[in-house]
């Protein structure tokens, strides 16, 4: 019941029942996110940290008609990760580190988020936008065949791929993925 509200009145974050419960429910998941992404658990801890220091100061801006608390925590961790690795990237090595040839094992888990948080974007689409989406893009058919499928003219398609992912990335950038990723 107290997570029901915490998920209710996540808004009100200065609560600290209410921001207890949601660390409680979350943390983990993100810590894990974290360190399978940055490999190193101090900096996974300080992305934990940061994403609910971001969670806090934009508690207004959560819409739980446009997802979950869980997916817009997931959203703000995985920006916090990639804004880490970045500072990291910036900084020059020591001598002791991994050269930066060595290959970068998969992840499972931030790819597994992704696609969540791209189904999730995807559902907010029009009709017309998401099917040829899919069919192009996910499926990796040609415009004509699509158009064949669906009875339209092959610039129709290609109009509605075009306006499809314009639509697609203000969706993304209000879930809070940067626009350059």
């Amino acid at each position: 019941m107290a997570r029901k509200r915490a998920e209710e009145s996540v808004g009100n974050l200065a609560d600290n029942a209410v921001l207890r419960t949601v660390y409680d429910d979350h943390a983990g998941e993100l810590f894990a996110l974290a360190y399978r992404s940055l490999g190193d658990r101090g900096r996974a801890e300080e992305v934990v940290q940061e994403t609910f220091l971001r969670a806090w100061r934009g508690a207004d801006r959560y819409d739980p008609q446009r997802s979950t608390v869980r997916t817009w925590l997931y959203a703000i961790c995985r920006n916090v990760v990639i804004d880490a690795s970045r500072a990291r990237a910036s900084r020059p090595q020591l001598a002791d580190t991994e050269p930066p040839d060595v290959p970068v094992p998969e992840r499972p888990l931030e790819q597994l988020l992704v696609g969540l948080q791209v189904e999730e974007a995807l559902r907010r689409l029009s009709e017309q936008h998401r099917v040829v989406l899919v069919e192009i893009h996910l499926r990796d058919r040609s415009t004509s065949e699509v158009a064949a499928e669906l009875g339209i003219p092959v610039g129709t398609v290609r109009s509605r791929v075009y306006y499809g992912l314009k639509a697609l990335k203000l969706v993304l950038e209000e879930m809070g993925w940067h626009g350059d990723q």
